[in-house]
């Protein structure tokens, strides 16, 4: 991302966005390369916001086909169905956003991203999750994680009327301003595999309710994966065999149940699509923050963001090990 300066035809496009983060801030854009692993209503929200702030290149994976559950949220998505044969999501969708600006560089990749070997990851410098697998989730990371550069991780995940975003940047400097001084800052983020590994009653009092029962969730469906279901088949008819992992993990983590509410749980687990409205939002805050991550300018999330459209709040948890 360093040395090139912005050309002639960047500068003018870019013109309104350099006045509010600067030339050196774009300059940094244009030269990342982000990849995108899971399609939808969310990721597409993201994938337009940084497409139009200019990022270098954007890479997408996603070799499911459309599906009425992918329509009801992804506009990237075109409404032509005889565009639908013989491609994925991740190549229509990559199609769509070529028309946003034809200064990006959008490509779709195809293959099975828990089988990416981690060199695959070395040419990006954002690497973007969702809807995949609690296992593949912790593997891509930690792929991440054993490159020699820095690649910042992200996963964001919506269900129903909530939605998770959890940051990995690892030891991350940035300059923030304080009065009239550019002030330099550092930050150690644990991975997300180190974050689930704390223990429920080290955490605050008033942690997000979330934040607990998105991990319920997850639990469920990796055991229910191991036994050959697949990602995302998880219904109302689940419902009680969630509660009971409730039960079961709150005692083990000494936790009261009632930090986990059925009818949280309920709607996480009925509401299997995503609301446009929650995409929207926390489409807008993903793109905002991977913007700050790769100027290195403004104070970055660390390392959970929450949102839950019920009381129409943003919570930031900062959810670490304790060595971080």
């Amino acid at each position: 991302m360093e040395g090139e300066e912005l050309t002639e035809q960047e500068t003018a496009l870019y013109d309104r966005q350099i006045r509010v983060w600067g030339a050196d801030a774009q300059r940094r854009l244009t030269r990342a390369a982000i990849l995108v692993c899971g399609i939808n209503g969310t990721t597409a929200e993201f994938c337009k916001n940084i497409v139009l702030a200019g990022v270098g290149s954007l890479t997408l994976v996603d070799d499911r086909e459309v599906s009425e559950e992918a329509l009801s949220a992804n506009f990237l998505i075109p409404p032509e169905e005889s565009l639908y044969k013989g491609k994925t999501l991740a190549e229509l969708c990559s199609d769509s956003l070529k028309d946003f600006n034809s200064m990006v560089c959008v490509s779709a990749e195809k293959g099975d991203i828990s089988s990416f070997s981690g060199d695959f990851y070395s040419k990006f410098d954002v690497v973007v999750v969702s809807g995949c697998t609690l296992t593949t989730k912790k593997l891509i990371n930690e792929n991440c994680r054993r490159l020699s550069k820095r690649v910042a991780f992200y996963s964001v995940d919506c269900r129903d009327s909530c939605g998770e975003i959890f940051v990995d940047l690892q030891n991350y400097k940035y300059t923030k301003k304080k009065l009239d001084e550019a002030v330099e800052c550092e930050l150690k983020y644990p991975s997300f595999e180190e974050v689930i590994a704390v223990p429920w009653s080290k955490l605050h009092r008033k942690m997000s309710k979330l934040f607990y029962a998105m991990r319920v969730i997850e639990k469920f469906e990796e055991t229910h994966q191991q036994m050959g279901r697949s990602s995302g088949e998880i219904s109302t008819a689940d419902l009680p065999a969630v509660l009971n992992l409730r039960k079961q993990l709150c005692q083990a983590q000494s936790l009261r149940e009632s930090q986990v509410p059925d009818a949280l749980l309920e709607r996480l687990v009925s509401g299997r699509g995503e609301f446009p409205p929650v995409c929207a939002i926390l489409g807008g805050i993903l793109g905002q923050e991977v913007i700050k991550a790769i100027s290195g300018k403004g104070d970055p999330l660390k390392n959970f963001f929450f949102f839950d459209a019920f009381d129409g709040k943003g919570v930031i948890e900062d959810v670490s090990n304790s060595d971080a």
